[in-house]
């Protein structure tokens, strides 16, 4: 069975992605603006529009207002990816069990990368999170941004671009404070070791060592999980839940 031809609007829209990547443009810029577009892509006003905000609904680009206005170029936010995950999730009965599965495989095997190919500036940017942790080890919420930061720079450090935006996607989904399990006082002690041993093992750029203590530290976490909270692991993952 032959697919649908794709509309008009998304031909267009995904032109436009192409030559944003060829001209060198980066976030912050501006499209041409509206007449020139119509020309350049031949196209009606309408399907313009359209194909406009299909970029603007996948934060690739914002719709500034008044004079001067116009299309902006955007860097899409994690978000974007986290919506359509937990919309195809739920859409297909997932449980929030089947991210830290994900986290299981991935995180290890990310940490690794990481190790090879972490910069100064990421390791420094690493140390700084755990320095917030150990400052915040009282305040929960404070706590576990550092702590999701943490495993962001982590993730994009790998080198892999794939991999940094599941695991902040990912991350932002499976928001323990959100969905129901707690971390009370000693948990948010034994998570702070667990990082400080992670970056030991980064900082030294051991492969090996860091891919142990990363898998060490998300097992304790899903057993925790496990043994604490095993009904909101099966909950299902709803779209509605999306922590922006």
């Amino acid at each position: 069975m032959n697919s649908r031809p794709p509309k008009a609007a998304m031909l267009i829209a995904q032109r436009i992605v192409r030559d944003i990547v060829r001209s060198g443009m980066t976030p912050s810029d501006l499209l041409p603006p509206e007449r020139v577009m119509l020309e350049t892509y031949e196209t009606g006003r309408g399907t313009l529009r359209e194909a406009l905000r299909l970029l603007e609904f996948q934060g690739v680009i914002s719709l500034k207002p008044g004079p001067g206005g116009g299309p902006v170029l955007m860097s899409p936010a994690a978000s974007h990816l986290a919506g359509t995950l937990m919309l195809l999730m739920q859409l297909n009965k997932a449980p929030y069990r089947a991210i830290v599965e994900v986290r299981n495989a991935f995180e290890p095997m990310i940490s690794q990368l990481a190790a090879q190919r972490m910069s100064e500036h990421q390791l420094d940017e690493l140390a700084e999170t755990i320095d917030s942790m150990r400052a915040d080890l009282n305040d929960r919420d404070l706590f576990l941004e550092s702590n999701k930061r943490f495993h962001d720079i982590i993730a994009w450090s790998s080198g892999n671009v794939l991999f940094g935006y599941l695991i902040d996607s990912l991350l932002g989904i499976l928001d323990g404070t959100a969905i129901g399990i707690d971390y009370p006082s000693h948990r948010r002690t034994a998570i702070l070791k667990a990082h400080e041993e992670i970056y030991t093992a980064l900082s030294k750029h051991d492969a090996v060592a860091s891919e142990d203590r990363m898998r060490e530290h998300i097992e304790a976490y899903t057993k925790y999980a496990e043994k604490k909270f095993p009904e909101v692991l099966d909950q299902t993952i709803t779209w509605d839940r999306l922590l922006g």
